[in-house]
């Protein structure tokens, strides 16, 4: 699939009406969970000209994200201008990738940054925009309501929600499904990706649960979090969502998209997603329409790990350095 094909091009998930049947009968198995973490672990890993090619597969995937709070609009500039052009031109002349319209899968920024972000991408690559009370999400639901609206109207094409937690560890799902179809409204043609949080949802039931809400409600990905809890992706939580969402595509006929958010920084870590999204959910899934990885620093390990498939030796990590 071409890499200049948007979510935009893609069915959306529809909302259907909250079934308390579907979530009652929610169970995981942690400990099957866990030894299938493991497996994907400790697997020898693809190598050699395989090993490159899902790396480069990778830098399609990833949301290139800055999110502190001494953002500037020139920071976010050469971030946007390293999304557009994600590798060295000697690694790609060496790669045989000249021909091919390499680039990160989007950007992500804070409302403010919006602008800058549109003034250098111009439509080249989508802007998600994280929303709704970032990253607490503790804000009056008009407040939240309001964010995604002007992210919206300044030209965010994907807006990144966080839930309630609240809602879910109070098994208040009426509340969590109610407020994720608000957001899912107040975003009209953007796509929304809906941050469980996962760290703070305690149990791997909550995390399921909370995927099956949201996907009810009409997210057009669930994601896992915003990079500012204490745990952020893991494999068992990701396992735990991608099988609700090949659980909700084989109910509803909609697919979700899914994206890891927070300590996938290596270029290892996202081999063993890349391989998890195959295995569990196929090919589709490893398109840009359906699966993103946030990261801020992985495109640098990757770059590194290109470089050593290239060259034969390592680059020292300040040579790829992020904006």
């Amino acid at each position: 699939m071409s890499q200049d094909l948007h979510l935009a091009d893609f069915k959306r998930n529809e909302a259907v009406p909250l079934d308390l049947g579907w979530i009652n009968h929610i169970h995981i198995n942690k400990s099957a969970a866990d030894r299938r973490a493991a497996s994907l672990a400790n697997r020898r890993t693809v190598k050699k000209e395989y090993q490159a090619a899902w790396l480069v597969k990778a830098i399609g995937l990833i949301d290139l994200t800055t999110l502190s709070g001494d953002d500037t609009p020139g920071r976010v500039e050469r971030l946007c201008r390293k999304a557009m052009r994600p590798l060295r031109a000697d690694l790609v002349e060496a790669l045989g990738l000249s021909d091919y319209p390499l680039t990160t899968g989007a950007v992500c920024v804070y409302h403010e940054m919006i602008k800058p972000a549109g003034e250098v991408l111009q439509g080249r690559l989508p802007i998600a925009a994280v929303s709704t009370g970032f990253p607490a999400g503790l804000t009056s639901m008009e407040t939240k309501v309001r964010e995604i609206e002007l992210s919206v109207a300044a030209g965010a094409s994907e807006i990144d929600i966080v839930i309630t937690r609240q809602h879910v560890l109070t098994g208040n799902w009426q509340a969590l499904y109610d407020e994720m179809l608000a957001y899912r409204q107040a975003c009209g043609d953007a796509h929304v990706k809906a941050i469980l949080a996962t760290g703070e949802l305690v149990t791997l039931e909550n995390v399921a649960k909370a995927s099956w809400v949201c996907m009810m409600a009409g997210a057009d990905f669930i994601k896992t979090s915003t990079g500012k809890e204490p745990v952020n992706a893991t494999i068992p939580v990701s396992l735990t969502m991608v099988r609700a969402i090949r659980d909700y595509h084989e109910q509803t006929g909609f697919k979700i998209g899914y994206k890891p958010a927070g300590g996938v920084g290596t270029a290892k870590a996202a081999l063993q997603y890349l391989t998890l999204m195959k295995e569990e959910l196929g090919n589709e899934w490893l398109e840009p329409h359906l699966f993103r990885i946030g990261a801020s620093s992985l495109l640098t390990d990757i770059e590194r790990q290109l470089e050593h498939y290239v060259t034969g030796n390592y680059s020292a990590a300040h040579r790829h350095a992020q904006p």
